[in-house]
């Protein structure tokens, strides 16, 4: 059984038991965490939301919090001696999938 859920901005096709990666969560580490945003449940029975699963819900346990790789931005203007140079690192949530409640 997967389903796919609405998180961050994105959509994740998840599975019981998989570890995903999502933008930062207000949860600590060791919390349950649930994702009432199911947009589609497939397996032995598929059900399509219209916009989303009527009473389904995909609940995680955080596993941590932490922070990607930096991804630096350089900008560069030939000939006038300009140029910047900036990092950023995007914090994620890492959470495993614990049951699908369709």
């Amino acid at each position: 059984m997967y389903a796919i859920i609405k998180t961050g901005g994105k959509q994740l096709k998840v599975e019981a038991g998989q570890t995903i990666y999502v933008e930062k969560l207000a949860a600590e580490a060791g919390e349950t965490v649930t994702f009432d945003q199911v947009v589609f449940v497939g397996g032995e029975k598929t059900v399509i939301g219209k916009p989303l699963v009527e009473g389904a819900t995909v609940t995680g346990t955080v596993e941590k919090q932490g922070r990607g790789k930096k991804v630096v931005t350089f900008k560069y203007k030939p000939k006038k001696h300009s140029h910047t140079k900036k990092g950023h690192r995007q914090p994620y949530t890492k959470v495993v999938i614990d049951a699908i409640n369709a």
